[in-house]
């Protein structure tokens, strides 16, 4: 079964919305073994969106539309869509029940363009809409599948889950089942990554090798077509060992997970603290952590020492270190890493300090960077060079510094 997306809505390509609709769409899609080819945004034109259509219609099997389906006039989807496959449209009771009901319980008039919204295909498998009142539906003609969606994220995404991936499973004429891992790796490029691997990915067959650059880091989905759950573990437990033999050095987590989250598992397993010293980063490093419900279990707080007095009054760094090698030094982190730990009495400390640029600092340029980690067993320092903009230039510090201390926490520094 091949796929395609059709987002509807002119604020779409006027750059008003993001369409992570379909980026929502697709990805799930994959995990389910089926294949997207094609993404189309079309405005809120009729004829444009029966071109589109049209030529969907010729080269995939499933057709996807995302937004249109609401009460005002430029929410046209699913009358142009009804036309051009020449089915009526018929009022869903369940749906009405649902409209009539949100305004009597808000005590707001309801206009006869709220009616359309409960509008559907006739024949067609309605998806209920527990988030909103514009009912998705399904419909399949002359072996092309239909499936319109509501374009609010909020209302398509539980949608999507909840009644599209069970009906196109149903729809899908695959027997094997399709079941994915991905692998996630840090501090190695895509392309270096790939190279290691190449081999692989050239005589993959099944399982199959997706690599994909992510925000900073690198995935590897791997693929297999099983005809059972077991089967396909075992297939990918396989191939994954080959390739960790050759990059897991850089592995560290499974599917959805974060760096953040893996770091915030493992103090949780070995039941150890952390506080953190923040120059350079200037609090992104807390800010990532304290997103993650639980962090609060492991994670005492932090400062954030930008200017040099802070580091000297609070930290306790001396102002000969300052003097003489610089805040930005191998020697200003471990003890910036060392003293946090100490000040906040956790088992680990870390810290960040660096120069993010635009200009130098301390004779030092853009991208110069020194994370200490300091625990126990004794204090490392990561020096590292990165490039970028400031705000990439941090990001990626951030990152680094949840690698390594994930390699710390799990003996593998």
């Amino acid at each position: 079964m091949n796929a395609e997306v059709i987002a509807i809505g002119s604020e779409l390509l006027l750059g008003q919305i993001a369409n992570t609709n379909g980026q929502f769409i697709s990805k799930h899609l994959a995990e389910e073994g089926i294949n997207v080819y094609y993404h189309t945004v079309v405005g809120d034109n009729k004829q444009r969106l029966i071109g589109s259509i049209e030529t969907a219609e010729k080269r995939s099997d499933l057709l996807i539309f995302t937004g249109g389906l609401g009460p005002t006039k430029d929410d046209l989807t699913k009358e142009t869509i009804a036309e051009h496959l020449g089915v009526s449209l018929v009022e869903n009771e369940e749906a009405m029940a649902l409209i009539e009901g949100y305004y009597a319980k808000t005590g707001q008039t309801m206009s006869e363009n709220n009616k359309r919204q409960a509008l559907v295909f006739e024949g067609a498998e309605v998806l209920p809409n527990n988030n909103g009142m514009a009912p998705g539906m399904a419909l399949q003609q002359n072996g092309t599948t239909y499936v319109l969606l509501p374009g609010p994220p909020k209302e398509m995404q539980p949608m999507f889950m909840n009644y599209v991936i069970p009906y196109v499973k149903g729809a899908s004429q695959e027997d094997a089942l399709i079941h994915s891992r991905v692998l996630r790796f840090y501090g190695i490029g895509e392309s270096a990554l790939e190279t290691r691997i190449m081999d692989l990915i050239d005589k993959q067959t099944n399982p199959t090798i997706a690599p994909l650059a992510g925000h900073f880091e690198v995935t590897l989905r791997l693929t297999a077509k099983c005809d059972t759950k077991e089967q396909g573990e075992e297939m990918i437990d396989q191939l994954e060992k080959e390739i960790l033999d050759r990059v897991g050095e850089y592995f560290y987590g499974y599917n959805e997970t974060t760096l953040a989250a893996e770091v915030m598992q493992k103090l949780q397993d070995t039941d150890q603290t952390l506080a953190c010293a923040e120059s350079l980063t200037g609090g992104y490093f807390g800010h990532d952590l304290t997103k993650l419900s639980g962090i609060g279990q492991v994670f005492l707080g932090g400062i954030i020492c930008y200017q040099n007095e802070i580091k000297r009054d609070h930290l306790k760094i001396p102002q000969s270190v300052l003097d003489n090698e610089g805040a930005v030094s191998e020697k200003c982190a471990k003890l910036m890493a060392e003293n946090v730990r100490s000040l906040f009495d956790s088992d680990y400390g870390i810290s960040f300090t660096g120069v993010a640029g635009p200009n130098d600092m301390e004779g030092k340029s853009p991208g110069t960077v020194f994370i200490g980690v300091a625990s126990e067993s004794g204090t490392n320092v990561y020096p590292l060079q990165l490039a970028g903009g400031r705000n990439a230039v941090r990001s990626r510090t951030v990152n680094y510094g949840l690698f390594y201390l994930l390699k710390e926490l799990s003996g593998k520094a």
